[in-house]
């Protein structure tokens, strides 16, 4: 299944990637799957994408990371935001 999945902030920054389009395996089926799989690239991977560290937006919406993942999903993977 194709997806694509968008970079923003410290991820972005530290995997030196801002997007791309990427055929994940069926057994992939989250967005925490995703993470994991993702992980696999290496150890500066597997450190910036660990669920505490980042959040996700599946099509510009807010997601939880047990969100099931479909065909063309966007998935946008960034650094948590906090305001004062």
């Amino acid at each position: 299944m194709k997806i694509r999945v968008l970079y923003f902030g410290r991820p972005g920054e530290n995997l030196k990637v801002s997007d791309e389009d990427i055929e994940i395996p069926v057994q992939v089926k989250t967005a925490g799957e995703l993470m994991a799989w993702l992980g696999e690239r290496g150890e500066v991977w597997a450190k910036e994408l660990t669920v505490s560290r980042i959040r996700c937006a599946i099509n510009q919406e807010f997601a939880e990371w047990e969100t099931i993942l479909k065909a063309n999903d966007e998935v946008a993977l960034f650094s948590p935001i906090s305001g004062g």
